[in-house]
């Protein structure tokens, strides 16, 4: 091999023709994923014209019962994204999934966007759509139905009504009954 070539990169020398020396960026691992749900542009009038910025809004979750949503604006995609998912870090909540499902049907309100969500049985999957779709994914919610009652499109408001009918969970005790065939023993 060239003693010019081995020089001039470096890379023979070290295990690999090119460059095989120099390390590779690794991203740092994070256990939530995320989600942009929504991205709008927005701008506000001013007298001295207008101003433009962006706003996102952004669901995390760990596919194990943790869910959030942030939103938040800045003057560019990737500053308002980022915002956005800190945000939804600091907002996550526990979900209450018992066999891949929820333990019972809840109702829901956030504006004008009304949320029902309803326990389905093993194996059915996810019979939701749009927001209630990836917010139920990212929490690890399996088998699930459910159904957007009002008449509004915006996410922003069908994904904070889901969020709220998540919060609405509740685990129902129930109190052994005494059965005649343990009262005889």
């Amino acid at each position: 091999m060239n003693m010019a070539f081995t020089k001039s990169f470096g890379g023979a020398q070290r295990g690999s023709k090119f460059g095989g020396g120099r390390r590779a960026f690794v991203k740092p691992v994070s256990e939530y994923d995320s989600k942009l749900l929504d991205l709008a542009r927005v701008t506000r009038v001013t007298a001295g014209g207008k101003h433009m910025r962006f706003r996102s809004v952004v669901v995390v979750g760990n596919m194990k019962g943790k869910v959030g949503v942030g939103v938040s604006k800045g003057l560019d995609v990737q500053q308002s994204v980022q915002k956005a998912t800190k945000l939804a870090k600091k907002n996550l909540i526990e979900v209450l999934i018992v066999n891949d499902t929820i333990p019972h049907e809840v109702h829901a309100k956030y504006g004008p966007a009304r949320i029902m969500l309803k326990p389905q049985r093993q194996g059915r999957g996810l019979v939701a759509g749009g927001t209630v779709r990836t917010i139920c994914l990212l929490a690890g919610i399996k088998n699930i139905s459910s159904k957007q009652l009002g008449r509004t499109n915006n996410k922003l408001n069908n994904a904070q009504a889901t969020i709220a009918a998540l919060k609405k969970l509740k685990l129902k005790v129930i109190k052994n009954a005494v059965t005649p065939s343990q009262t005889n023993s």
